[in-house]
């Protein structure tokens, strides 16, 4: 598939035909479940849009049957960004349900497949665009992030995936799951791309009361030669598999070998992590649920009264994995429990937060895994627990509102991709890329 940066130099017409042809390897490649509709908005390059962005008179769900019917009234942010740009919002890839997933295996449409072994889930929640990207039917996509949801389906599928600092890039228009850690951001082809479309989408937004209102650019600044010394963080790997310790030695010696200095410290266990972040996350789902009522967006269930109407569409139209973050969401901010979960899981977080900040005065980037394994197959993550436990290494740059980039590093004995993320200080995309940049043309991986 031609770059991003390749597609920039070509004429309107060679534009319009590279749609045409992006169409018939869609429908090529369809048993994929990429793409759950090839809506398309304006003229230009070809950008695929995660279905839980909104985009004037799309169908946008979510991948939920609840919100089956809703046309978006209009344009998110970063969907006018792009339009400004010259570039046209092209199809909707698949996710799990309200972004509520690790599989994207929760979506009403069904699984999306990983192209590079189909037996094999593509990660979620952002699978639609990462499986888009891999098999070469999107250029380069959207996706969103809230505690993993860009990077870890990227290392799965062996593509690059990014989130920006919480607030550089507008959320106005993204169907909320947890608004104080969702972040929207650039899944492409290699590092170079992903600072090309993380430029075009970020920036300054009245619209957003989070938004940094920050307009500085990196594209046109990289520079992969820069030294960095870079951090690394060994004890976080004991649980991971063998493969991803290869790929974590092999990324230490590219950096290396790059003229990079690296220095070995220590952040809080991941364990914490993972507490604080599903009570937080599943807190402010339970609020951002609480409008899908029946009375406002999609389907509506049939009843006799209006507790019954609320009932009867929440039950029908949330899938199992919606209704269980739903549930814990509301257990952690009921009275009684409020003190013991909530509260402790924000002064946790405050804790991670400030472990981030006492690093990056000795550090430029963190080096560290995106998942402990290589893409599970189809149903062997055979607990939600489980499937928790594959976001260890990617939530506590959500919580604490960093970037961060996740990159292929190698393939495995079963020519599956191995990923790697770099971590960087809030606000300092720069640096992220370039330090990413220069990991990628170090480890050429193909």
């Amino acid at each position: 598939m031609i770059t991003l940066k390749e597609a920039l130099q070509l004429s309107k017409e060679e534009q319009n035909t590279l749609k045409e042809e992006l169409k018939r390897k869609i429908e090529s490649k369809k048993e994929l479940n990429a793409y759950v509709g090839l809506e398309e908005s304006g003229e230009g390059i070809p950008i695929a849009i995660k279905d839980n962005i909104q985009v004037k008179d799309w169908s946008v769900t979510a991948a939920s049957k609840i919100l089956q019917g809703y046309i978006a009234p209009y344009n998110a942010t970063v969907i006018n960004k792009l339009l400004d740009t010259g570039f046209s919002p092209f199809g909707r890839t698949n996710m799990d349900e309200f972004a509520m997933g690790s599989t994207t295996e929760t979506s009403f449409y069904g699984k999306t497949l990983n192209p590079v072994d189909t037996a094999r889930v593509p990660g979620g929640s952002s699978g639609g665009s990462a499986a888009a990207v891999a098999a070469g039917i999107a250029i380069a996509a959207l996706g969103s992030d809230t505690g993993g949801s860009i990077r870890q389906p990227a290392a799965y599928c062996g593509i690059v995936g990014m989130k920006p600092t919480y607030g550089r890039v507008s959320r106005y228009g993204l169907g909320a799951y947890a608004s104080s850690l969702d972040q929207i951001g650039p899944m492409t082809q290699n590092v170079e791309d992903a600072a090309i479309l993380y430029d075009i989408i970020s920036g300054s937004d009245p619209k957003d009361s989070t938004n940094a209102q920050r307009d500085d650019k990196v594209s046109d600044k990289l520079d992969p030669s820069r030294k960095l010394t870079i951090g690394i963080i060994p004890k976080h790997l004991q649980n991971a598999s063998e493969d991803v310790k290869k790929g974590y030695e092999r990324a230490i010696e590219a950096l290396k070998s790059a003229g990079h200095t690296i220095k070995e410290v220590e952040l809080l266990d991941a364990k914490y992590d993972i507490s604080a972040y599903y009570i937080t996350a599943t807190a402010e789902a339970t609020t951002n649920l609480a409008r899908y009522d029946g009375i406002r967006y999609g389907n509506r269930a049939k009843a006799d009264n209006i507790n019954e109407l609320y009932i009867n569409t929440r039950s029908e139209g949330f899938g199992d994995e919606v209704k269980r973050r739903i549930l814990l969401g509301n257990f952690v901010l009921s009275s009684g429990y409020y003190d013991a979960y909530y509260v402790k899981a924000q002064k946790v977080r405050h804790l991670i937060k400030d472990e981030y900040t006492k690093v990056f005065s000795e550090v430029d980037l963190i080096l560290s895994p995106v998942a402990p394994t290589v893409a599970p197959k189809f149903g062997e993550l055979a607990s939600p627990m489980q499937m928790y436990l594959s976001d260890l290494y990617t939530i506590s740059v959500n919580l604490a509102g960093l970037p961060a980039l996740s990159l292929p590093v190698m393939k495995n004995d079963e020519g599956l991709p191995v990923g790697m993320q770099l971590i960087a200080n809030a606000y300092d995309e720069q640096t992220l890329f370039d330090g990413s940049l220069s990991l990628e043309r170090e480890l050429n991986y193909k």
